[in-house]
């Protein structure tokens, strides 16, 4: 076989089989490849396809809308663009691909386009949407007092530790403002509902409150939610408001802003700076006033250092800057805490436990608590259902169905494993475990857990590798 038949056998195989699905036409627009991707995406079969002009194939799509017309009449290169049309069938679909065209020498022979299936999450979108606006309008028809469903206010922030209190008094000194706040925690140390205090604290507490988490969502959806649709902006477009108008007047909670992907952080940067926002296929700039609130699970320094955060964001959103200890940090804040569940949980469970024993409080206290106050309040649930009826005092026994259970065992296990070594063996099998349970506690997370054994990224990659 000549390599020119081998490339060719290659690229059929890789257009047949890929995950993606793939459309190229001619430059008459009759349909020259089409895989089995790309049927199950649009409920077409291949046979019905080849040989077929798109617009007959897609009767909603004209030569404005039809990205692969685009690409064969002139030359135009679209990349990461959404798209929903109805097939001859009368199916909506929502796709987000590329076009590009195809050239022998200087002349375009036709146009390829790769796009993956976002129906669903569209409608989830849309749903989303919808149901924000409705919520919108329904809590601005109430009196004040019942805006926010489940209010979280200085007080219930529990806790006398320096390091909380510090914080506490940077909360209520922003709740007295309207610029835009920056709060860094590990997960579980209770960010939203310090962001929440701000709110409900402050002189925009009669106005919505609405939290968006940046990394559950895909760009291509995110945008349309934070920003709102015009009609235009894609095929079935409708007119929806994104929350940054949802949100007037009021609060807007962006969680976990160095998850949410590049380009919507530009876009983001050039909304704080300039006061309003555009719809997604919309003309008209519309001004906004909102406070913005965002959260982030890693530090901000090292967000930037990595590229994670761009440092003009960063300077825009943290105009006053929270950092939320860790519990490891404020150990004396576990009493206050654990009780605080323990009453909590009493009322749920209908139990009448009335503290926690010694060895468990010992326990307590050498910890690392890598899931913060979450774990905490996720152990002593646990524990409480666990205890019998009778008993007041939860002891060790009672611990036996959550991971903190296996803290002390991990100790033991691993004394067991070192006899009978020689000192090298003992630090490497030491330094092993350390970075295995490490990695675990922070669920794969390199940054962090680099950061909690003190050492560089890089060098941890090093080790993992090594360790194999």
């Amino acid at each position: 076989m000549n390599r020119k038949k081998l490339y060719e056998n290659i690229l059929k195989e890789i257009l047949e089989h890929a995950n993606i699905g793939i459309h190229i036409i001619n430059k008459e627009g009759k349909t020259l490849k089409y895989n089995q991707a790309m049927a199950d995406l649009e409920g077409l079969e291949i046979k019905q396809v080849i040989g077929k002009n798109i617009f007959e194939l897609f009767p909603d799509l004209d030569q404005e809308s039809s990205t692969l017309f685009k690409a064969t009449k002139n030359g135009q290169f679209i990349i990461d663009n959404i798209q929903t049309y109805n097939n001859f069938k009368g199916k909506s679909i929502t796709t987000i691909g590329s076009t590009i065209p195809l050239y022998i020498k200087k002349d375009i022979v036709g146009a390829l386009e790769i796009a993956n299936n976002l129906t669903n999450l569209k409608e989830l979108s849309d749903q989303i949407i919808e149901l924000q606006n409705e919520l919108t309008v329904s809590k601005n028809k109430k009196p004040s007092k019942d805006i926010n469903e489940r209010k979280y206010y200085i007080d219930n922030i529990i806790g006398n530790s320096e390091k909380l209190n510090r914080c506490k008094s940077i909360v209520r000194m922003a709740s007295t403002t309207s610029s835009n706040v920056l709060i860094y925690g590990e997960t579980g140390t209770g960010k939203e509902m310090f962001a929440q205090s701000i709110h409900n604290e402050g002189i925009r507490k009669d106005y919505p409150f609405i939290a968006q988490n940046c990394a559950a969502i895909p760009e291509s959806l995110l945008e349309g939610i934070l920003f709102g649709t015009d009609k235009g902006g894609f095929t079935d477009a409708v007119e929806r408001k994104g929350i940054f108008e949802q949100a007037k007047g009021g609060t807007l909670l962006l969680d976990e802003i160095n998850s949410m992907p590049i380009n919507l952080k530009a876009k983001l940067l050039r909304v704080l700076q300039e006061g309003y926002v555009r719809r997604i296929g919309g003309t008209t700039d519309i001004p906004i006033e909102v406070r913005v609130i965002a959260t982030t699970n890693e530090d901000p320094i090292t967000a930037m250092e990595e590229g994670s955060l761009r440092r003009d964001l960063y300077y825009r959103l943290g105009v006053v800057n929270i950092s939320i200890p860790p519990l490891n940090a404020r150990l004396d804040d576990i009493p206050l805490l654990y009780k605080h569940f323990i009453n909590k949980y009493n009322d749920i469970l209908d139990k009448n436990v009335q503290d926690i024993s010694d060895k468990v409080l010992d326990r307590f206290y050498n910890y690392t608590w890598p899931g913060n106050v979450r774990e905490l309040e996720n152990v002593i649930e646990s524990a409480m259902n666990m205890i019998n009826y009778d008993d007041k005092i939860l002891e060790e026994k009672d611990f036996l169905s959550n991971q903190f259970a296996n803290f002390n065992n991990k100790t033991n296990n691993l004394i067991h494993k070192l006899e009978k070594k020689s000192l090298p063996q003992i630090l490497k099998s030491i330094e092993k475990e350390l970075i295995f349970n490490t990695l675990q506690e922070q669920e794969g997370n390199i940054t962090q857990t680099a950061k909690q054994l003190g050492i560089k990224r890089q060098t941890l990659q090093h080790k993992i590798k090594g360790y194999k």
